[in-house]
């Protein structure tokens, strides 16, 4: 006899598939996949309709089953030295461009660590991603020998001026530290500091960018770079800018390699009594959202974060498209932002030559 009472267990309808929702639509599952794996290669009219019908059946793709057949789990992951302001805006760009496909994301950071760095690697790699996403250290042997086995396209995150074999996007920090360093100069600093961070290859870039700057200019000292291998912060900045004020007779100006330290300078700078940007000029790097707030605003180097993620994963879902990208480099535009936190440059004499207010001042 059937028990009475006794709760229905009726097994769940079964999973919705990509053909139904092709089938409901009249169109073929191919189709259907494109728009949500390529959604560049159906028309925005179609794109729509199909997600429409996806959100209205229910349709969850099998990325399991996927992974089996392929031998790919569907995921990008993303490999960054640290956490930042500037990392949060970088991860914005990626996931603003697969946003409408089905790829999924996995962040993990190193800490500025090469050996931490290499484990990632290799656990990522262990999962058969669709891609990698690197902004990564100095890249020595074994990093990337691991990346040249790698069985899925790779996107360097890196500094665009030095010479390099893939894909890769980013700035020329060099380039752009040299731009900040002449604009110091320009309003008339001539004892211009450095203080740093953790070194990834992009710091070591603005250094280098720094170094040659003032070495061009006849003014470079050693004993003005001051860089910690600590984690950057404000709390760093200040400490830097502390430590070089009491060790540096004549500073005037410091150049900091992000916006963190630059802040905790312009904190720090306050309550020893130096006013910015009269007595002391601060330039920093990024121009994270605070610097045109900070008072007074930070000169700053503006760098386009959220872009340099978007193309990383553009070019890297145009790769797995296979379209010609295995040899391409994209490199964006960095601009100086000048603010408060440093003087404008001196007037020169309708000749060329600054005028005599100018010499005196630099004098």
């Amino acid at each position: 006899m059937a028990a009475t009472g006794m709760p229905n267990r009726r097994i769940k309808s079964e999973r919705i598939t990509l053909i139904d929702v092709a089938t409901a639509l009249g169109v073929s599952a191919i189709t259907v996949s494109r728009a949500l794996r390529e959604p560049e290669k159906v028309s925005e009219a179609l794109r729509e309709k199909i997600l429409g019908k996806v959100e209205e059946m229910g349709y969850m793709p099998d990325l399991a089953a996927r992974a089996l057949v392929s031998r790919q789990n569907g995921a990008i992951c993303v490999l960054t030295p640290g956490l930042s302001q500037e990392v949060l805006g970088f991860a914005g760009g990626i996931e603003a461009r697969t946003r409408t496909t089905d790829f999924r994301i996995k962040y993990a950071n190193c800490g500025f660590d090469p050996a931490e760095e290499r484990r990632i690697i290799r656990l990522f790699l262990s999962q058969y991603p669709v891609g990698l996403i690197w902004a990564g250290l100095q890249a020595p042997q074994e990093t990337a020998e691991l990346l040249r086995a790698s069985q899925c396209p790779v996107v360097h995150v890196t500094d665009t001026g030095l010479a390099g074999k893939g894909i890769m996007v980013g700035l020329d920090n060099f380039e752009a530290a040299a731009a900040a360093t002449h604009h110091l100069l320009s309003g008339g600093y001539r004892r211009i500091g450095l203080l740093g961070a953790y070194a990834d290859i992009r710091t070591q870039r603005r250094r280098e960018g720094y170094i040659a700057t003032m070495q061009e200019a006849g003014l470079y000292d050693p004993a003005l770079v001051l860089c910690d291998h600590a984690p950057t912060s404000v709390e760093l900045g200040c400490r830097l800018l502390r430590t070089l004020v009491g060790s540096a007779v004549g500073l005037d100006a410091v150049l900091c390699q992000d916006d963190d330290i630059a802040l905790g300078a312009l904190f720090e700078s306050r309550r020893l009594g130096l006013r910015v940007p009269e007595e002391l000029g601060i330039c920093g790097f990024d121009d994270l959202p605070y610097a045109a707030h900070a008072e007074p605003p930070l000169t700053t180097v503006r760098v386009p974060a959220f872009d340099i993620g978007y193309q990383a994963a553009d070019l890297l879902i145009r790769t797995m498209a296979s379209e010609d990208t295995a040899e391409r480099i994209v490199r964006l535009p960095f601009e100086l932002v000048r603010r408060g936190s440093t003087r404008a440059a001196y007037p020169a004499s309708v000749d060329g030559e600054m005028t005599e207010e100018a010499l005196g001042a630099v004098a």
